[in-house]
């Protein structure tokens, strides 16, 4: 076969847009978020330890709306990457593949994110 009777690969463009492809980047989208999160975290937890004026400062920070934003931001993505983990420990034992099962517990996934993490911060508001 000569180089111009190959096929090309198919673009993005062709294929119609499904559930599973945003399900799949919002994964991967919470996995970056989860990174920033993490270095904040050691940050957070650093500063407790060599400062405290500066722990106070971000406390305060992260006391803001924008702070709650983030923070309840992060909480949504840890356990929607979760539950996305769990959905991958399924099709890694062959399961769930066809696209109806791959839509249906994507969206399980998307509410049982938002669910715990609802459950979550009204426990921290009950709480505090």
């Amino acid at each position: 076969m000569s180089r111009s009777d190959r096929p090309l690969s198919p673009h993005i463009q062709i294929y119609r847009w499904q559930w599973t492809m945003t399900y799949s980047i919002l994964n991967r989208a919470t996995g970056i978020a989860l990174s920033v999160g993490a270095l904040l975290l050691a940050g957070w937890v650093s500063t407790l330890a060599f400062s405290p004026p500066l722990f106070e400062s971000l406390n305060a920070l992260l006391a803001t709306p924008l702070g709650v934003f983030c923070l309840v931001g992060w909480t949504w993505s840890l356990f929607y990457h979760m539950a996305g983990g769990l959905r991958h420990l399924f099709w890694d034992a062959v399961k769930g593949f066809d696209l109806k099962t791959g839509e249906i517990t994507g969206h399980l996934a998307l509410g049982f994110s938002v669910v715990c993490t609802a459950i979550t911060f009204g426990a921290v508001y009950w709480l505090v």
